[in-house]
């Protein structure tokens, strides 16, 4: 203890008694080195750049391999989703120019109308062509009224069901309907919804169709006949049937429309006199005129062949002469006496039309009528038009000194009255005055809604009668305004029309050299430059 004292008192002394030895300073380091034992250093081997690039792009293949793992199995997720999705939520959107792809807006009301009980078999395979097609049609049904039951019957393994059902085509339909059935054997929309719209009838209408004097026939297939607007009256579930009175001497109380063209042979005096009846009942008319066979022919007869009794109790009376229309030139008629509907009134027989009517040779009207009848309107030509008098040939013009009237002129008059029925004090032009009311010879019919529409008679005259015949039925909107005519005669407003299908679109014609351009485009240059685009992203990434 003492000695250690005496080291520490004197320091000079104590180091040369006992010298030290000190190690030598470690030579300064790095602030991030680590110190290894020199036998440890001396074996390792140094780290190469090239592993440490090489261990750094394993790992970054690793990590993209993972990444396009998951990128494949969200992508198929997403597939399967989306699958299972459209599988139970159908949505389709027509993109074509027609829209060939869609039903009508005429065949969406009458399935709006439709109650759920229609019944559809189709005879034949769901998996042949035939039954394909059909398949493709029924689904736009299909997509409106989801309740529809549609079956697929293959005549082969169920013959007694095709024999019962009396199939004769492979792919033929049955539709039944509330006790009603309806068997198709041509396909397409409007015969489809025909035939649905033909089944949802509890009571169709006749049509009586005056034959016998060379009026325009009804099944005949002749230009200047009516055969197709027959068929396609028959079409929309209406009983059409012609009518002679010379064998049947009065109109049947049962038929809810007269069609009278102007015969070739005057009627004879008790026919015009059933007719004048049958209008006395309450009974609807079509009247088709013509213009007379030439102007100024006396030897031609009566223009109304024995109907001038039906004129005077309708209180009409013809211009002279035929409707010319300048209007016509537009639509590659050489003949001036083709008269154009254009300016459709405000009325069910032209409400939403856009195209015109075209009556090839046509006669005017003066705007009268008997005591008792409505003006509801009239179907009237241009301005461009007017009735031509002289002989037709070379250039004509209007002259006024001869009873030609500029247009626009009336060629169709729709006329109403209250039902003789429920209005027995209606005036007859013939019947005195003091004679007392005239009976009714039906009852009227009893109302019990107070607020429904009593029951009108309905008249349309139409100065031409070859816009309704298969030569011209269709042109423009002869056939659209046809139907109308015949619905608004029938106070059947609910027969809906049914329009024609669409025509296919024309084929797209190229020059050879586009053509030839667009088939190397697709074939070759096409595909070069996606092989191109791949094995550039493949050497950008094998750089990185």
């Amino acid at each position: 203890m003492n000695r250690t004292a005496d080291q520490s008192r004197s320091p000079a002394g104590s180091a040369s008694a006992h010298p030290v030895r000190t190690a030598p300073a470690p030579a300064p380091t790095s602030a991030t080195a680590t110190p290894t034992s020199p036998a440890l250093d001396a074996t390792r081997p140094a780290p190469s750049p090239c592993s440490n690039g090489l261990t750094r792009w394993r790992l970054q293949r690793l990590d993209r391999a993972a990444a396009d793992l998951v990128y494949a199995l969200l992508l198929f997720a997403l597939l399967v989703l989306g699958g299972w999705l459209g599988s139970r939520h159908e949505q389709v959107w027509d993109w074509t120019s027609t829209r060939r792809n869609s039903l009508s807006a005429a065949s969406e009301a009458v399935l709006a109308r439709l109650q759920p009980g229609l019944d559809i078999r189709v005879f034949s395979a769901p998996g042949t062509p035939v039954g394909r097609a059909v398949e493709q049609l029924l689904q736009r049904y299909r997509r409106s009224r989801p309740d529809l039951r549609i079956r697929y019957v293959d005549p082969h393994l169920f013959p007694e069901q095709a024999r019962a059902a009396e199939v004769r085509l492979h792919g033929q339909l049955l539709l039944e309907y509330q006790g009603r059935r309806e068997t198709l054997q041509v396909l397409d929309e409007a015969s489809l919804t025909n035939a649905i719209a033909r089944l949802m009838l509890t009571d169709p209408p006749w049509i009586a169709v005056l034959e016998g004097h060379g009026e325009r026939a009804l099944h005949s297939a002749a230009g200047s006949d009516i055969g197709r607007l027959g068929q396609l009256l028959e079409q929309r579930g209406l009983r059409v049937r012609p009518l002679d009175l010379a064998s049947q001497p009065a109109i049947p109380d049962n038929a809810g429309l007269l069609l009278l063209s102007l015969p070739t042979i005057d009627l004879f005096p008790g026919e015009a006199a059933a007719i004048r009846a049958y209008l006395k009942r309450g009974g609807n008319l079509l009247w088709l005129l013509d213009p007379p066979a030439s102007a100024g022919d006396s030897a031609a007869g009566s223009p109304l062949r024995g109907l001038e009794p039906i004129a005077d109790y309708l209180g009409i009376a013809l211009l002279p002469g035929q409707i010319v229309d300048a209007a016509g030139a537009a639509f590659s008629q050489e003949a001036p006496t083709l008269a154009v509907l254009a300016d459709w009134p405000d009325h069910p027989l032209g409400r939403s039309m856009t195209q015109p009517a075209l009556f090839p040779g046509a006669v005017a009207f003066a705007v009268t009528m008997a005591p008792g009848w409505l003006l509801e309107t009239t179907l009237g030509t241009g301005a461009l038009s007017w009735n031509e008098t002289g002989t037709i040939r070379g250039e004509i013009a209007r002259d006024p000194t001869a009873g030609e009237q500029a247009g626009p002129l009336p060629l169709a008059l729709v006329l109403s009255r209250p039902h003789p029925a429920t209005a027995p004090a209606n005036p007859d032009p013939d019947r005195d005055p003091g004679a007392g009311p005239e009976p009714s010879a039906d009852p009227a019919p009893a109302t019990t809604d107070p607020g429904a529409t009593p029951p009108r008679q309905r008249v349309i005259l139409v100065g031409d009668g070859d816009f309704l015949s298969n030569a011209h039925l269709d042109q423009g909107a002869n056939q659209t305004l046809a139907l109308r005519m015949v619905r608004w005669l029938l106070g059947r407003e609910d027969l809906v029309e049914i329009p024609a299908t669409p025509a296919a679109a024309p084929a797209l014609q190229l020059p050879p050299a586009r053509a030839l351009a667009i088939r190397l485009g697709t074939l070759l240059i096409l595909p070069l430059l996606l092989v191109g685009t791949g094995l550039l992203i493949h050497w950008q990434r094998a750089r990185a």
